[in-house]
């Protein structure tokens, strides 16, 4: 019960990932991002240790295709899976079991694959593409939030429970950038309107990106206090 925004951006170089799905700690289960080689997800009746194998093979230099294959040649289960590629050259490849649950599919595009399982119709990756794609001038974390979104409004998932109102309970919005450890790694479980509140997260803690990602990686004499740090942007931004 998963759909899920796998991207590239040709301008920054980075890789990034939005998912969300009724099942809980989806952005420690299902997603793998590797800075400078690829993004990828590994969802329906997902299985972690073929995230870790396609990472191992993409390294080996294979093709995100090649990879495709060679996971189907070693997971008897692979028509239970879903699975979607999209390395640091914008190519893709994506894998959709014919033994995954209604309704379920994909769409691919220059540098994206959108795709869901268990999902309301066809219309809710469709839309989640169209989003993307529509959105090429904004940053990368930016537009695969707005494609949760578009996915979440286009009819999200099949009902889990019948008494459920909302099926998103869990979501992630992971980007990396040129270094090895993550620009952003952001993640809401159990949570009655997980995309909502993902964004809430997301706005808190972009400001701050440049703090932590730089200034006390790099040049630590020079960092600000957090507080002190939130001063200066609310200063930056106030009219």
């Amino acid at each position: 019960m998963t759909y899920t925004i796998v991207g590239r951006c040709p301008r920054t170089k980075q890789l990034g990932i939005g998912i969300t799905t009724w099942s809980l700690g989806v952005g420690g289960y299902c997603p793998f991002i590797k800075s400078n080689l690829a993004a990828l997800s590994s969802q329906a009746a997902a299985d972690p240790r073929l995230g870790r194998l396609a990472m191992r093979l993409l390294e080996l230099g294979y093709s995100p295709a090649r990879v495709i294959e060679e996971l189907r040649s070693n997971d008897l289960h692979f028509e239970h899976r879903q699975i979607g590629i999209v390395d640091r050259d914008g190519n893709v490849a994506v894998h959709t079991g014919a033994s995954t649950r209604p309704w379920t599919g994909h769409v691919t595009g220059d540098g994206y694959i959108a795709m869901g399982n268990t999902s309301d119709s066809e219309k809710v990756v469709q839309e989640m593409g169209r989003v993307f794609e529509e959105t090429d001038d904004l940053d990368l974390d930016e537009r695969l939030l707005m494609s949760l979104e578009a996915g979440r409004d286009a009819g999200g998932q099949r009902a889990a429970h019948p008494e459920s109102v909302n099926q998103d309970r869990s979501a992630a919005l992971i980007v990396y950038e040129m270094e090895e450890y993550a620009l952003m790694d952001l993640r809401v479980d159990a949570h009655s309107a997980a995309i909502q509140e993902l964004r809430r997260v997301r706005d808190e803690y972009k400001p701050y990106i440049p703090l932590y990602y730089d200034l006390r990686v790099k040049s630590p004499d020079k960092a600000p206090s957090q507080p002190v740090w939130f001063a200066q942007q609310q200063a930056q931004t106030d009219p």
